[in-house]
């Protein structure tokens, strides 16, 4: 069987650097989150750095104006500094066979590397790669991804 590939436009990647590593935090702000009516979709949590690690997550660019007052809230009243960056686009390979298959994801980024591709965030799980990449570099970066994967 073949892997499916999806893809996704207008996605924003937001990512908060200093937040405090206890979990609670993080369970606060995604709740937060959730309160204005806005689905999450990839999250990353960056390994602990003391006290502090950083946290990145997508949403559509749609709801990025139901949490700006939010994260401006979260820099005016803390050292958490947050980044913004829309436009984006998301590429999932998926295959239930690849947490059987050594090997899948290194084709995959060997053929974002091909493309030269601006990778912003990736996640994975047992059966499912996603990379997000910027609107310029999408159309190559997903026509790579399709040749390595035949």
């Amino acid at each position: 069987m073949e892997p499916m590939i999806t893809t996704t436009n207008d996605i924003t990647l937001i990512t908060l650097q200093n937040c405090p590593s206890e979990l609670t935090f993080t369970a606060d702000v995604f709740q937060k989150i959730s309160g204005f009516g806005v689905n999450v979709d990839m999250i990353s949590l960056a390994p602990t750095h003391g006290a502090f690690t950083s946290i990145s997550f997508t949403i559509c660019d749609n709801d990025l104006d139901k949490i700006l007052a939010f994260t401006s809230d979260l820099h005016d009243n803390s050292n958490i500094k947050t980044i913004v960056s829309s436009g984006n686009c998301k590429i999932s390979v998926y295959d239930q066979g690849m947490k059987d298959t050594p090997g899948v994801a290194a084709k995959v980024f060997a053929a974002a590397a091909k493309s030269d591709t601006d990778i912003r965030i990736i996640t994975t799980s047992e059966v499912d790669i996603s990379l997000l990449v910027t609107a310029a570099d999408f159309d190559q970066t997903l026509s790579e991804i399709e040749k390595c994967l035949k």
